[in-house]
């Protein structure tokens, strides 16, 4: 962290011509909030972690999810399995001073659940150093809009001395087709936790969704105040068929497969329920992908078909702020 607020400084202060030393506050308005976010702070490591493998054949925004919350952590741990492309490559160009590469070899033995997941995701989570006191958690298609670095940074300094609190609670919006749309119906996860305290007692659960601690007990968590941008829906149709056809092969077996998976040269987005129209912005880090998109995908939102089920919780969510369903996790 040192290293890095001498950096922002040096960005910050210029010299004039007689010798004198200023803050040029119009030009380096972003340098000067970033260097109050990372250092008018009680004293705190966050490391970040992640897991990845054919991140460039299958299009996974990871670049963009490891920049997006980067800012917020002094080291980042990744897990970079052995790949058809790329990856490791791509991963060694993002910030060689604070990014620490583990390469792994994923036991695609482990088809039951998505297992194999979860065992990526502890091999980085397990190589962080016990000084650590929050891991920030990320998958490859997950970003963090940098409106909420300094939110998700105040709930960290707020619970970090609380040590019944296991870890902090992401809200998600799940993007479908296009940056344009996010689905609505009660199949997107609406929350997930992807900062917990570092501790040995805790571990990746099922297929990486979230994490448990000792006895398969749910953590007790807070708020973080953001949400998680998911994209893992939003990808080039040719890419996105490729994905399909590898990724269910970590759930399934090859009789499944054959029955259940259609092959063919793009994915099909037309066959979704419900979706809304995204209106708002998207993180910076994502920019230049969105601006690059080279497909089209328009969607009818009068074709809205919500199950009574849905609109049901909705319904409930809205009005009474009562959530019905399954949860990964335990607000205290």
């Amino acid at each position: 962290m040192v290293f890095w607020t001498w950096v922002l400084i040096a960005n910050i202060i210029s010299t004039t011509e007689h010798g004198f030393t200023y803050l040029n506050y119009d030009t380096n308005f972003g340098f000067l909030k970033l260097l109050t976010l990372l250092t008018y702070s009680p004293s705190m490591k966050v490391t970040g972690f992640t897991f990845i493998r054919n991140a460039i054949l299958y299009d996974y925004p990871v670049v963009e999810a490891i920049r997006s919350i980067l800012p917020l952590c002094d080291d980042f741990v990744v897990a970079v399995g052995k790949s058809d492309d790329e990856t490791l490559e791509l991963i060694r160009q993002i910030d060689p001073l604070k990014i620490r590469i583990i390469e792994t070899t994923w036991d695609d033995s482990l088809r039951e659940g998505g297992r194999v997941l979860a065992v990526e995701t502890d091999k980085a989570y397990q190589t962080i150093s016990d000084d650590t006191d929050w891991a920030f958690y990320i998958q490859g298609d997950e970003v963090v809009h940098e409106k909420y670095l300094e939110p998700v940074r105040n709930a960290m300094i707020k619970w970090k001395d609380r040590p019944e609190v296991d870890g902090l609670l992401f809200d998600y919006l799940h993007f479908y087709g296009s940056y344009d749309y996010i689905g609505i119906s009660d199949k997107w996860y609406p929350h997930e936790i992807r900062i917990i305290r570092k501790n040995s007692n805790i571990y990746s659960y099922r297929d990486a969704q979230g994490f448990r601690k000792e006895n398969g007990r749910k953590l007790n968590v807070k708020p973080s105040g953001a949400f998680v941008y998911h994209y893992g829906w939003v990808k080039d149709p040719l890419a996105m068929q490729r994905k399909q056809e590898s990724f269910h092969k970590l759930w399934h077996p090859d009789q499944w497969l054959e029955k259940n998976v259609l092959i063919s040269d793009e994915f099909d987005y037309s066959g979704i329920d419900a979706l809304h129209l995204f209106d708002a912005t998207h993180p910076a880090v994502m920019l230049d992908r969105i601006n690059s998109k080279n497909w089209k995908f328009d969607y009818e939102l009068s074709f809205n078909n919500l199950s009574l089920k849905s609109r049901f919780k909705m319904f409930v969510r809205s009005k009474l702020g009562i959530e019905i369903g399954y949860k990964n996790y335990r607000r205290i």
